[in-house]
């Protein structure tokens, strides 16, 4: 497990509120070191490795592009990052499941998608279901 990924993923971030902010932030990774981004879907297999330049720039443009068309709102709230001038996390929540995204709770909910200069975990491995709700599920089909 990456302890330095943990750390980061539960670290203070700040909230991408408007999205003209939005722009400044892809811009600040686009101008800087686009190496070394791992680009993680939750639930979907762990990166292995860190995604090629290009791949950087057809994530963001697409990312952008899913989040303006389905997040419906005047601003943004819904991406979270480290730093806004040299990130080196950022958290993108999924708008057609966002649930509550404020991260005041003891266990928010997990991102659609994490942008990571260290090595991603498998986060619905680190933050399991509370097992009240395993049971609770497992209890209408029996």
């Amino acid at each position: 497990m990456s302890a330095d990924f943990l750390t980061l993923y539960s670290g203070k971030l700040k909230g991408v509120m408007r999205w003209e902010n939005l722009d400044t932030l892809w811009d600040a990774i686009s101008n800087g070191k686009r190496e070394g981004w791992y680009l993680y879907a939750i639930g979907h297999d762990l990166p292995d490795k860190a995604a090629q330049p290009q791949e950087l720039d057809r994530f963001m443009k697409e990312m952008n592009q899913l989040l303006h068309k389905e997040h419906e709102e005047d601003y943004c709230g819904i991406v979270y990052a480290d730093d806004f001038e040299n990130p080196s996390l950022v958290k993108i929540y999924d708008p057609g499941n966002l649930g509550v995204v404020c991260g005041s709770s003891d266990n928010p909910p997990l991102p659609g998608w994490v942008m990571s200069r260290c090595r991603p975990i498998d986060l619905m491995a680190a933050f399991p279901v509370p097992g009240n709700r395993k049971r609770w599920w497992a209890s209408l089909w029996q």
